[in-house]
């Protein structure tokens, strides 16, 4: 392990956002899941939920897409809504999806400072009734345009640059760990970081 690299590791480690949490249900491409991922990498999202309840669960994702990505997440797949949503509910207080209801309000009334799960729907359908049943909102990205319409990989990316800019100004960003030890622990050994022992690698 060189410097630089563990350097590189640790910086990332301590940037992970432990109470900022992305669930895609039902997506059928695997291009856009891919494409998620990288978003969730670059803004520090570690926990990443893919629901399948009404499609096939998917058997391998785009690697054109996430191939830089997909190995440093924590990919958790479903087929059942109420088994997905338990889990996430033990990482974050409040689920908030993207869904055009009565009492949406937009993304940015929302204060994604907490521990927060965002929920991203199928690419027709949205969420289905049975996932909103379990959250504690819905919000909509505004817009002006005719069409009212963004593929769900820019949805997921607008929506997780807004979470970064408040927990930045929030100083969730600022290299003091937001993940728990044993958690960070845990990572930086699947990482490569340290070794069974707790010690940093060797780069023999």
């Amino acid at each position: 392990m060189t410097p630089e690299r563990e350097a590189k590791i640790r910086k990332v480690l301590n940037n992970r956002q432990g109470g900022l949490v992305v669930v895609m249900e039902n997506v059928q491409d695997p291009h856009n899941i891919s494409a998620v991922m990288r978003t969730c990498d670059a803004v520090g999202v570690q926990d990443v939920f893919v629901l399948n309840n009404t499609i096939p669960l998917h058997k391998k994702f785009a690697k054109s897409s996430s191939a830089s990505a997909l190995g440093w997440l924590s990919v958790h797949q479903y087929s059942d809504t109420a088994a997905c949503m338990a889990a996430v509910k033990q990482l974050c207080d409040k689920v908030y999806a993207t869904h055009l209801g009565v009492q949406s309000s937009s993304l940015y009334e929302l204060n994604l400072t907490g521990r927060v799960a965002l929920v991203f729907g199928n690419e027709r359908e949205g969420v289905t009734a049975d996932c909103l049943a379990y959250c504690d909102g819905n919000f909509i990205i505004p817009q002006v345009g005719m069409v009212q319409s963004l593929n769900i990989s820019v949805a997921c990316a607008i929506t997780l640059y807004e979470a970064f800019r408040q927990r930045n100004e929030a100083g969730l960003y600022s290299g003091k760990p937001t993940l728990a030890e044993s958690r960070w622990t845990d990572l930086a050994t699947g990482w490569g970081l340290l070794n069974e022992q707790g010690e940093v690698a060797s780069s023999d």
